[in-house]
């Protein structure tokens, strides 16, 4: 798999026809129910994270972390198993920087397929699932395609819930990975619109539901 263009010029830019929404927001606030939500029935996601599952998979990418990490990281079929990965690199600056060097290119690479994909295709919308939005602009360049940035408020002590519900995490888990993050104040501040998520589903739908309305944008 080849890499995503570097150079700026090169890289896809917004196209009549189609919205794109930036989805931004705290770690386990909804960002993926709220992505798939403003989709709707006609639109699609991308998201970052189903690509990181892909190219973490990639021979090449296997390779390098066993060299790295060793088979100890590797499951009984050989595939990488996420939680024995993080619990190496998680801590390590220096560690954690390779592995996003070896797995950053290729999702940048899916998500710029799945933005000119939904453009060949006449897809209304696409939303970028993409964590690190943000944080990583400069790099990836997918801020630049974005119509319309939303930020999922929920706050800690429920998304600190839902992580130790929904992922089995040790609690205080979330506020801990979040320091490495930009803080949730710039990226509220960055958003063009909010979506409360702090009491369900259906408080969810009904925002998202509301902004599309107030976009225009039927479902």
């Amino acid at each position: 798999m080849s890499s995503p263009p570097e150079d700026p010029s090169e890289r896809p830019r917004k196209a009549p026809g189609i919205h794109v929404f930036g989805v931004l927001g705290g770690v386990a606030s909804g960002k993926s129910a709220a992505a798939a939500a403003l989709a709707g029935r006609t639109g699609r996601v991308a998201s970052a994270d189903r690509a990181a599952h892909e190219a973490l998979q990639h021979p090449e990418v296997v390779a390098r972390i066993v060299a790295r990490h060793g088979r100890e990281v590797l499951d009984e079929d050989g595939r990488v198993e996420r939680a024995a990965l993080a619990a190496r690199v998680f801590e390590d600056a220096e560690a954690r920087k390779e592995l996003e060097g070896w797995i950053h290119p290729r999702v940048r690479e899916m998500l710029f397929s799945a933005f000119e994909a939904a453009v060949r295709d006449g897809v209304p919308r696409l939303v970028l699932d993409v964590p690190l939005l943000l944080e990583n602009a400069a790099q990836h360049g997918l801020l630049e395609l974005c119509d319309t940035l939303v930020f999922v408020d929920a706050s800690i002590e429920e998304r600190d819930r839902r992580a130790v519900r929904d992922r089995g995490w040790e609690p205080g888990e979330v506020a801990r990975r979040e320091r490495a993050q930009l803080p949730l104040d710039a990226k509220r501040e960055r958003a063009d619109f909010i979506l409360p998520n702090d009491h369900g589903h259906a408080e969810l739908v009904l925002a998202v539901q509301a902004l599309l309305d107030a976009l225009g944008l039927p479902d």
